[in-house]
């Protein structure tokens, strides 16, 4: 995991919200996925500071946090 300084958003990057965030201004959490990186910032927050995964490694995570 590497934590990213902020950064203007690149064209490339497709973010998506998750369908667990509330729409209420709770916890909102964004992923965009290139080939080598899942990249997660908070939605609240777009230029903040930002997650970034290897793919691998976002699978085991989502694969531990869905109890499989």
């Amino acid at each position: 995991m590497n934590a990213e300084q902020p950064i203007p958003d690149s064209a490339e990057l497709v973010w998506h919200k998750s369908s667990h965030s509330g729409g209420d201004g709770g916890e909102c959490v964004e992923v965009a996925v290139t080939v080598p990186t899942v990249h997660v910032r908070d939605s609240k927050n777009v230029r903040g500071p930002r997650l970034s995964f290897g793919v691998s490694q976002w699978a085991a995570f989502v694969d531990f946090t869905a109890g499989r």
